[in-house]
């Protein structure tokens, strides 16, 4: 087989050992390229370009953010996308059941690249695919922080996203307005949410090893699932995340979620509520927004639909 590896050096857990170890595993038996990204959509190039040189399976060594770009690069090709756990949460690697250690998960991918790779659906948001989630509102925040400390986030890993979030939580995110109306294809409407997730796949991430649980219903073969908060009052949130911990079933049943599986088209708008100066609705607020765990920056509005077979995908 022809394979393309693409190694972000940046990413959190990318080490000169791991590469290797990477690259040993995957050259038994098989024709390897190993390039590295450069800069921030890098990528999204690198894919396509490997693809068009004819490589059969694109290998990723890097975080789910490089992940995110390099499944963009391969839509509507015919090379297919294999993970290897190069980040600090790795989740969709994880989800897919890539093994956690380089080494090992690149034993995986080796055998696994004679067997015919699986196609599977994806979301996109306003233009970009996305493997297993959108976050809007304060999950992006909490990653925009996340990303404006990459050398703490290279030591601590995933606690980083601890910390962000109470950061966030705190000083970083306006608790005292809604920032988001959730507007499905049936009309129904959401006019309060501080915070929505649209998944392709569960878990939604992992803390630890242990998976957070929000939407069951998520998967490849059917479409996304919406989530929506309509507080993050912090006693009352704490509570729904814990919950996701085991089974999740409290936040999906919760008065103040709104969940919405089988979704394949929704559009999520700037609130246009009250700043409190009495005018009310006169100026909507662009709401920040990830893919993947990539920050996107912020938008008025986001068109989200579910996008069926649309990626070679290598199972291990």
């Amino acid at each position: 087989m022809k394979l393309l590896l693409i190694v972000n050096p940046q990413a959190s857990a990318v080490t000169d050992k791991r590469r290797k170890a990477a690259e040993r595993a995957l050259g038994e038996g098989h024709d390897l390229t190993v390039v590295e990204t450069l800069y921030r959509g890098h990528a999204i190039d690198l894919a396509r370009d490997g693809a068009a040189s004819g490589a059969q399976v694109v290998v990723v060594l890097g975080g789910d953010g490089t992940l995110n770009e390099v499944a963009n690069g391969l839509v509507g090709t015919d090379a297919a996308l294999a993970a290897l756990p190069g980040g600090s949460t790795n989740v969709f690697a994880r989800t897919i059941g890539t093994a956690r250690k380089v080494k090992k998960a690149a034993v995986q991918v080796r055998d696994a690249v004679d067997r015919p790779p699986r196609r599977v659906g994806l979301g996109l948001v306003n233009g970009r695919y996305f493997l297993f989630h959108v976050g809007m509102g304060f999950d992006a925040a909490v990653v925009a922080k996340v990303e404006q400390k990459p050398q703490l986030k290279r030591r601590i890993g995933q606690a980083v996203f601890v910390y962000a979030a109470f950061a966030t939580w705190f000083r970083g995110f306006d608790r005292r307005r809604p920032h988001l109306v959730v507007k499905q294809d049936d009309k129904t409407l959401v006019d309060d949410g501080y915070f929505a997730i649209c998944l392709n796949t569960n878990p939604y991430t992992y803390l630890g090893v242990r998976p957070l649980n929000v939407a069951p219903d998520a998967g490849f073969d059917q479409p996304l699932v919406l989530v929506t908060l309509r507080t993050i009052q912090l006693g009352r949130f704490l509570r729904l995340v814990g919950s996701t911990l085991s089974s999740g079933r409290r936040l999906r049943e919760d008065p103040e979620v709104d969940y919405r599986p089988n979704v394949e088209a929704v559009t999520v708008a700037a609130w246009p509520g009250d700043d409190g100066d009495g005018a009310g609705g006169t100026e909507n607020h662009p709401f920040p927004y990830q893919a993947d765990g990539d920050y996107l920056g912020e938008a008025e509005a986001l068109s989200i639909t579910y996008e069926p077979e649309r990626l070679l995908l290598v199972m291990p």
